[in-house]
């Protein structure tokens, strides 16, 4: 039998390791039953101690009379769940917790369920689980919605999140809370921990996982060596626009793949990772077989073959995107760039933590910026990095889409009595202030759809029986809710495969619906880093063949513009403030000298007390630049309030444009901004009320809705084989709605579509702030006579709306070409 720290000290000694201090406070805190928070560095060991403590509380060696015989000793029952965020995390925290156990003759057995495990794997899991299951939010919901569910956990005694701040601020988060208030019903000594790398918030992070208090938090080993520098392109762009993609960077981006052994190359979104994997491979071809790509949409045995030859050093680099993100260790990995800013500290130092993936060796990642203001962003970002500004992550409250299928999930897996799960469901952290009209509400819309569905049977999903058990009584409802169960909600997606007259072609992986619904047979796109050609569609399925065309489209995948944290922005704008006083501290503020001194001349710069902004008259019209540096969300609610106001005082229509940094608002009819721009303007009273009035929110609420109705259940995908098509769930959905308001106001579902508008779509929390803060700030208003370099990407973000890429950067080379020989002559206006 295992004593503390027995079995680590055994394993560590033989490889000459010595723990450090957090991997013995936590081995410690679990044998004494403790939950806990582990907050540590990539690559500092935070799997191994979490694995030891539950191996040195609940293990124990074979016997010698059991390795003596020639069968394996019969593997002792389920002990530990090991959640995961990601399924393709789940091969590689397997190979990491099985390593020990061959070793020190531990009878214990690791499984993985996600959405990637065979039949024939379920099968043998529903016969006998692994002592050790990793697994994923929605596969743990799968198996508390079979009948036998709380027998085949009946052994459990540990439950591991890894990766917890992936999940702590959304709805899977929400559904894993779910799940582990009922496995605490069932096992009141349970033992939780969290283990993550990057959290701003540990003590909410906490209290979220264990709801209940009693838990540790365990501050891993002292800050790992984070070297992050930027590759500094040759000539400075004085006006530069969003939508270079970087490729200038190329040569520059190949030099540095050369002078490593093996890098990853991060890019924001899969568009611009297929389009630079296309670029290195023309730049290098030599470099063919060295080089791979890897993003979600590419096939699974795609990017297991990538990992694979991440791990044994044959890939020289691979281009991906957040796919690599997280906890895939890759030994290999010397150095990683990040294309474009990361716009986030805690994405960016997650990703610099992919390579030196070990403790004791230093993570290095270098910034390569796609335009000129991106290398203020480069020097910033290092700062707050430097200052650990990590970006906080808050839990949703109680999303009622979450909680209705739930409770279908609950009555699938043995039924529930109402009273008893109401205070179960309260042990959600999420949940804890559900009040008994909320619940009536839930239990009345899963029994018959609520008021205005109660006719249709479809609605009609849980029945009380005669002893008062809430159960599925029908076969088919219940087995369409299984197939749905989960929060993730994309576009929906068709299958790329290649033709064959024979069918049965080699699948490559998804694209969205709407992508391959804009081409036609013929059309020639990029996809995996290979030139395609569409041939037909069938079923939801894209069929193509290899092409020579020289124009290619590019797929654009949803979720592409990741707005800009307020941590970053803060950093940011100390800069530009450091560069107003004639501080210009190291090579990245030394290469934008040209560009600042351009726009303080013409205009000034941003600082911490100043609101910058910058009124022009062009022959479009009356012009105002603003630059709050609140992101992109803010400044699209922003801009509608400024304008909606500003209409209400005179008759007024505005353009608007917004990027991270600013905003834009276009008027045709003269406006006298230095009148307009006063303290009632940014006044925060009545903000709720005013931004929905500036809004097309009924439109935004639709679209939220969509995605509500589909994890409440009202909307079905589709079947395997036979999905429905997007707009046929949005026609379902859009219906649903429009009933809802018609017959149902008081619907809480339609209640929460208005919430997540104004808290994820706007960031109604952060609008306000930024108004306090504008507020407090002196205005800084400089009437110009061109477009400055601040003022000069939002030009082209407004204009990219309504011309072609071609018109567009003729027209931008035109502009650019006008402003550089102004800036030459140095006039300053």
């Amino acid at each position: 039998m295992g004593t503390t720290t027995d079995f680590a000290k055994r394993w560590f000694t033989v490889r000459g390791w010595k723990p450090f201090a957090f991997q013995k406070q936590v081995w410690t805190a679990v044998k004494q039953g403790q939950s806990g928070l582990l907050h540590a560095s990539t690559g500092a060991g935070k799997t191994y101690a979490v694995w030891f403590g539950a191996l040195n509380r609940f293990a124990r060696a074979s016997s010698p009379a059991e390795t003596s015989r020639k069968r394996k000793p019969v593997a002792e029952p389920l002990t530990v769940l090991w959640i995961t965020p990601m399924r393709a995390l789940a091969a590689d925290t397997a190979s990491a917790l099985e390593a020990p156990l061959q070793d020190l003759q531990i009878p214990w057995t690791v499984g993985l369920r996600t959405g990637d495990t065979s039949s024939s794997e379920r099968a043998r899991q529903s016969r006998r689980l692994p002592t050790t299951l990793i697994t994923t939010p929605e596969s743990l919901t799968l198996m508390l919605a079979r009948a036998d569910a709380q027998t085949a956990l009946s052994s459990l005694r540990m439950v591991v999140v890894d990766e917890w701040h992936e999940l702590l601020g959304n709805k899977r988060g929400v559904q894993l809370q779910l799940a582990l208030a009922r496995l605490r019903r069932w096992h009141p000594d349970l033992i939780v921990w969290g283990v993550s790398a990057t959290l701003g918030n540990q003590a909410h992070a906490e209290q979220v996982l264990i709801p209940n208090g009693g838990g540790i938090s365990v501050q891993g080993q002292s800050k790992k060596e984070l070297r992050i520098d930027t590759l500094l392109p040759p000539a400075i762009e004085r006006f530069p626009w969003a939508g270079h993609i970087g490729l200038k960077m190329l040569p520059q981006v190949v030099s540095e793949l050369e002078s490593s052994a093996s890098s990853l190359v991060f890019t924001n979104t899969r568009a611009q990772s297929e389009i630079w994997y296309q670029a290195l491979l023309e730049a290098r071809p030599d470099w063919a077989g060295l080089i791979a790509l890897h993003h979600s949409s590419l096939s699974r045995d795609t990017r297991d073959w990538v990992e694979r030859a991440l791990k044994d050093g044959q890939l020289k680099a691979v281009v991906c995107t957040s796919s690599l993100d997280l906890g895939v260790d890759f030994l290999p990995v010397e150095r990683v760039l990040q294309i474009g800013s990361a716009k986030g500290v805690a994405r960016l130092m997650q990703r610099a933590g992919r390579s030196g993936h070990a403790p004791g060796r230093a993570s290095r990642v270098t910034m390569v910026p796609t335009h000129s203001l991106e290398l203020i962003e480069a020097a910033a970002a290092q700062d707050a990095v430097a200052a650990r500004r990590i970006e906080p992550r808050l839990s949703p409250v109680k999303p009622l889409d979450v909680l209705v299928q739930h409770l279908v999930s609950i009555a699938l897996g043995g039924g529930f009595v109402p009273d008893e799960l109401y205070e179960e469901v309260r042990g959600a952290w999420a949940y804890r202030d559900l009040n008994q009209a909320e619940w009536a509400w839930a239990l009345a819309f899963v029994r018959h759809g609520g008021l205005s569905l109660t006719a249709y049977p479809d609605y009609r999903r849980v029945e009380p029986d005669e002893h008062g058990v809430w159960r599925v009584p029908d076969a088919r409802l219940a087995r369409r809710h299984r197939m749905s169960i989960g929060t993730i909600v994309s576009d929906a997606t068709v299958q790329l495969k290649f033709w064959s007259k024979g069918g049965g072609g080699k699948q490559l992986g998804s694209v969205e619906e709407g992508f391959i619904a804009r081409l036609k047979p013929g059309d020639g796109f990029l996809f995996a880093g290979r030139l395609l050609e569409l041939v037909r569609v069938e079923n939801m399925t894209a069929y193509v063949k290899r092409s020579t065309v020289k124009k290619a489209a590019v797929p654009r995948w949803n979720g592409g513009r990741m707005p800009l944290s307020n941590e970053l922005a803060q950093a940011l704008v100390a800069r530009f403030s450091a560069a107003a006083q004639g501080h210009y501290d190291g090579p990245e503020m030394q290469a934008m000298r040209p560009l600042l001194q351009v726009q303080q001349h013409w205009s000034g710069l941003p600082s911490e007390d100043r609101l910058l902004a910058e009124a022009l008259k062009s022959r479009e019209g009356w012009h105002l630049f603003l630059f709050p540096f609140a992101g992109r969300q803010v400044h699209l609610g922003l801009a509608s309030l400024l304008a909606w106001r500003a209409s209400q005082r005179q008759p007024l229509t505005f353009s608007i444009a917004v990027n991270d940094y600013g905003l834009e608002l276009l008027s045709a009819t003269p406006v006298d901004w230095a009148e307009q721009l006063d303290a009632a303007l940014f006044n925060p009273a009545d903000l709720l009320k005013d931004v929905l009035a500036s809004l097309n929110a009924g439109e935004l609420a639709l679209r939220r809705f969509r995605e509500i109705a589909r994890i409440a259940g009202l909307v079905f995908a589709g079947y395997p084989g036979a999905p429905k098509s997007t707009r046929q769930v949005q026609a379902s959905s859009g219906l649903f709605f429009e009933v809802f308001k018609q017959y149902d106001a008081g619907n809480l579902l339609l209640a929460q579509a208005g919430e997540e508008v104004l808290r994820e779509e706007l960031d109604i929390r952060r609008l306000e702030q930024t108004l306090e803060r504008i507020n407090r700030m002196k205005l800084d208003l400089h009437q110009i006579k061109r477009p400055t370099p601040l003022g000069f990407p939002l030009l082209v973000e407004r204009m990219r709306e309504s011309m072609s890429s071609e018109k567009l950067a003729d027209r931008i080379r035109r502009m650019v070409s006008d402003l550089e020989k102004t800036a030459d002559t140095g006039k300053t206006r």
